[in-house]
């Protein structure tokens, strides 16, 4: 949601699946291969300053850094994840609709080495 880095029930449920997922991959990675998921936080380009995000750079970095946790919560060890913020500047959609900014308002994952 707009302004929001909570996750919410549809998503911790794809993150749940994500996770399991991901462990099962794990098992067959190499150990000599330093993999890393990196969590990409975006924001739409709608100007955000409140209590709790001074700008949709810190915003997009919360939302990162939630999903980041949920993983570790979810087994994924912490010194295989990252979580990078991005704010508004790398849209998916130029429009200016609540239909780009929904768009634009995600995460991303690369699944990468270190």
């Amino acid at each position: 949601a707009s302004g929001n880095a909570s996750i919410d029930p549809r998503g911790r449920e794809a993150l749940t699946q994500l996770a399991r997922t991901l462990n099962e991959v794990a098992r067959k990675i190499p150990d000599d291969l330093n993999w890393i998921l990196r969590v990409d936080g975006h924001t739409d380009r709608l100007p955000i300053r409140t209590d709790h995000w001074r700008s949709n750079w810190e915003l997009s970095t919360a939302r990162a850094l939630s999903v980041v946790r949920f993983l570790i919560e979810e087994g994924i060890p912490a010194r295989n994840l990252a979580a990078t913020g991005f704010g508004k500047f790398q849209p998916l959609d130029l429009r200016n609709d609540e239909i780009a900014y929904r768009r634009n308002r995600r995460i991303e994952f690369k699944l990468t080495q270190r």
